[in-house]
């Protein structure tokens, strides 16, 4: 070997791989012997935990065509988003229109023409 990196521009030469040899098999670990390391190590586990996971409702899907195309992904607790999710059905509003009204409501009230 050259010790000269090999062009993948330069068609004339030949790479030449035969020494190449794929390297031994790494044995496999059983996952109990993965779990007691780790526990005898203190690690922390970065699977989410149950009691912290809220559950949502699993909601039907919304597909409107309102001309509205600008998407808003904001974060919010959970309630107030059932909440606006609540004001939505009972009004039978999509959530754009519903958006749209709660910042009209806000500029209302904003101004002090509620």
């Amino acid at each position: 070997m050259s010790g000269k990196r090999a062009s993948i521009f330069d068609a004339e030469s030949e790479l030449d791989v035969s020494g190449f040899v794929p390297a031994e098999a790494i044995p496999k670990v059983r996952p109990e012997q993965v779990k007691a390391v780790s526990e005898a190590a203190n690690f922390q586990s970065r699977e989410p935990r149950r009691e912290i996971m809220t559950a949502s409702p699993k909601r039907e899907p919304r597909r409107y065509r309102t001309g509205r195309n600008i998407q808003l992904n904001i974060k919010a607790r959970a309630e107030i988003i059932d909440a606006f999710y609540g004001i939505a059905d009972r009004k039978g509003w999509v959530l754009g229109e519903t958006f749209e009204r709660a910042v009209a409501a806000l500029e209302r009230e904003l101004a002090g023409t509620v």
